[in-house]
């Protein structure tokens, strides 16, 4: 189940980005602004036309797959939390399920339990808080139980008991199998909930490695050029300005 990108390039967004992302762990990709971490994460998904390179699945070319397929396989957040309708949370959710053709509602109902929203089912979409509608949306995808979770700040509108849960949601995920890719501007949680780290810098990978190499002080001081230092325990280490 490896998603590979082979030499993508588009515009001044990337350029000749190349990785091999395998099931089971979770990759965080970090950067500055405007580094292409969205771009990536799209392109990873299919959802964008490269001007050269390829994303393949298992060895095939993502394009080539059918639009039904890659939905059941890939599950893609994006950043922008918006819903166009107003209606039922659970219906919102259930709609993780239109790649495969059913509203089942185990899986529907797992969604809503990992997300902390059981309790929302039957609000209306549109009166949700904005951390509530972030989570709402990541439970669709998660409902779609997809092989790969690519979220793009899944973390931005939750506060830190939320995002301490998702990040844990999704490291079980992993466990089971699943590869999750999630764009991350805190390199603390990236440093200390990833298994690995990939660092763009201006469209191409600065670092790509375990995180306490991806993510080295000296790497971070390259990349976002600010001074600073990790202090506190594998697993717990946190940034503080050098």
């Amino acid at each position: 189940m490896t998603l590979a990108a082979d030499r993508i390039a588009l515009g001044e967004r990337l350029a000749d980005v190349s990785l091999a992302l395998e099931p089971g762990t979770i990759t965080a990709i970090c950067g500055p602004n405007g580094a292409g971490k969205s771009s990536l994460l799209e392109a990873l998904a299919g959802l964008l036309e490269m001007d050269r390179g390829t994303v393949a699945l298992d060895g095939a070319d993502l394009r080539d797959k059918p639009a039904r397929d890659r939905a059941q396989r890939v599950g893609y957040l994006p950043q922008a939390h918006e819903i166009a309708w107003d209606v039922p949370v659970r219906s919102l959710v259930e709609l993780g399920r239109m790649p495969h053709g059913d509203r089942r509602a185990g899986p529907v109902d797992a969604a809503l339990e990992a997300l902390d929203i059981a309790d929302l089912a039957e609000r209306r979409a549109q009166s949700l808080s904005g951390g509530e509608t972030a989570r709402v949306l990541l439970a669709r995808v998660l409902a779609g139980e997809p092989q790969w979770i690519l979220a793009d700040e899944p973390l931005a509108a939750l506060d830190i008991a939320h995002q301490l849960a998702l990040l844990r949601h999704l490291r079980r995920a992993a466990d089971r199998g699943a590869g999750v890719v999630l764009v991350l501007h805190d390199l603390a949680h990236a440093m200390n909930h990833a298994d690995r780290v990939v660092v763009l810098d201006r469209g191409t990978v600065a670092a790509d490695g375990a995180c306490e190499d991806a993510l080295d002080q000296r790497v971070v001081e390259r990349v976002w050029k600010v001074p600073v230092r990790w202090i506190g325990e594998p697993n717990h280490r946190a940034l503080v300005s050098g």
